[in-house]
């Protein structure tokens, strides 16, 4: 049976669905190892929306009766409530219908969009692919279409946006609420928002999938809620799994809502398929083979941790490490994320706002994401000398505190006033065990700090305040699982 629609107030709550785990409230990151997630989308007027809509529904967010399953079995699901299951002989004949309805639709059949940002790890058109597959999903099955435009109003507003954003649904950096979406007949119907610091990949489930993250979506904005049955794109559960298709409930509640998709009396020849056009993001390297370092048998020039996976820097190459591993395709152009970048790279960091920081001798360039917002500019504005920065080093359990290495002293600097703390440096010897000269410096997720000079590295203990023993060790080793140096000498 159809369900009712909702007051105004419920329609309001339900039009932002979040699915974070029902329990415990303490956040995680993914962990992107395992084969299920919940899709994290944001509602936080979950109570609300339960007391509007008096479904009663256990505080586990299992059916009514299933409170022995849920003690067995408690996956991590979206924390919007689902609908009770109907006891047997009420409404039995509609118990076959499992989609769920927001309570709105769309007036018109031909809809508009437009993408106002895209997300830094992808380029342009690849996204904007993306997003037509995604609606593609939909128009297949029902008389939908779906254009493009960019510039001047649209019906579907697509934005990759951070943090306070205008609509008292903040986003929280990487990992924890990817997305949100507002359903037909709300105050912001059409809206889609996307994560902006989130791993956006496409393809593969090694960050998160725009594809199938932006399908989801749209099924929000056409008026589907989420779907009890397990597998359905609107389901709460993400699977990552290609190729994308609706399930038969899928279909049936958007069909519910628009139609079967119409005959087209005369259709039209088809047109033979234009050949693929090169795609600018690329992690291949071309023409450029014969320069491009060893990472067995090399130094780099910064070492940063960017969106919470960590980046070696050479000469005008980048490789990027997740979880530890190499990602496949590095080492790429570092132009290929940041455009504009300088050739090569002194040092670099990513400041508490999430602005990410590049310095070449005397200058340095600020970008949020791939888009330069600073620079070139003096390194005299920031109160530092005119001499080179040799590493930038992100410290401290809330990383608010950034140290500038240069010369054997350092400077403890400050994003937000852009000045440093100090404009005499303090000596090296303040940090035990650490050459007095270094190339790059991180830290890592457990407070670690590590400096990096010529091949080897050194680690720092945050509560002894010293480096640990047994080092330093071998970069290429340790982090690229490189053959230890025969030549190697302590």
């Amino acid at each position: 049976m159809a369900r009712p629609p909702l007051p105004a107030a419920a329609l309001l709550a339900a039009a932002l669905l979040h699915c974070a785990p029902a329990a415990p409230a303490r956040r995680h990151k993914p962990d992107v190892s395992r084969k299920h997630h919940t899709w994290k989308e944001q509602s936080p007027w979950l109570s609300s929306l339960v007391n509007a809509v008096g479904t009663g529904v256990p505080t586990k967010g299992f059916p009514v009766g299933a409170e022995e399953q849920a003690t067995r079995w408690n996956p991590p699901r979206c924390g919007v409530p689902d609908l009770p299951v109907l006891p047997d002989g009420q409404n039995g004949r509609n118990r076959q219908k499992r989609f769920v309805l927001s309570g709105g639709r769309w007036d018109k059949t031909d809809l508009t969009y437009k993408i106002i940002r895209f997300p830094w790890q992808l380029v342009k058109a690849k996204v904007r692919r993306t997003i037509e597959e995604a609606l593609k999903v939909w128009s297949d099955v029902t008389p939908l279409t779906f254009t493009e435009v960019q510039e001047g109003r649209a019906d579907i507003v697509i934005d990759f946006t951070r943090y306070w954003h205008g609509d008292n649904l903040p986003f929280d950096g990487p990992g924890g609420i990817l997305a949100h979406a507002f359903f037909p007949k709300t105050h912001r119907e059409g809206d889609v928002h996307f994560d902006y610091d989130e791993t956006w990949t496409i393809g593969n489930n090694l960050g998160t999938d725009l594809l199938q993250v932006a399908a989801h979506e749209f099924g929000h904005v056409l008026g589907l809620q989420h779907t009890a049955v397990s597998k359905s794109l609107m389901s709460p559960f993400y699977i990552f799994r290609y190729p994308l298709s609706l399930s038969e409930d899928d279909k049936q509640g958007i069909q519910y809502l628009y139609g079967k998709p119409k005959l087209d009396p005369d259709p039209t020849p088809t047109q033979p398929a234009e050949p693929p056009q090169p795609d600018l993001e690329t992690n291949e390297i071309t023409n450029v083979e014969s320069v491009q370092p060893d990472v067995c048998n090399t130094d780099f020039d910064a070492v940063s941790t960017i969106r919470g996976e960590l980046f070696f820097f050479k000469f005008r190459f980048v490789w990027r490490l997740r979880a530890g591993k190499l990602q496949a395709g590095y080492p790429a152009l570092a132009s290929r994320h940041w455009q504009g970048i300088p050739s090569s790279v002194d040092a670099t960091f990513e400041d508490p706002l999430g602005n990410i920081w590049f310095f070449r001798d005397s200058q340095y360039w600020i970008y949020e994401g791939e888009r330069r917002v600073a620079g070139p500019t003096p390194l005299a504005e920031l109160g530092l000398p005119a001499s080179p920065v040799q590493a930038a080093l992100v410290w401290g359990a809330e990383k608010n505190k950034i140290y500038i290495f240069s010369g054997g002293n350092y400077w403890r600097f400050n994003p937000h006033t852009r000045q440093v703390d100090n404009i005499y440096p303090r000596t090296m010897a303040d940090w035990r065990g650490v050459p007095q000269e270094i190339d790059a410096a991180f830290q890592d997720e457990f407070g670690f700090a590590y400096f990096l000079r010529g091949q080897d590295y050194w680690k720092f203990d945050p509560v002894q305040v010293k480096v640990l023993d047994g080092y330093p060790r071998q970069i290429s080793q340790d982090f690229f699982s490189c053959t230890p140096s025969s030549n190697s000498f302590r």
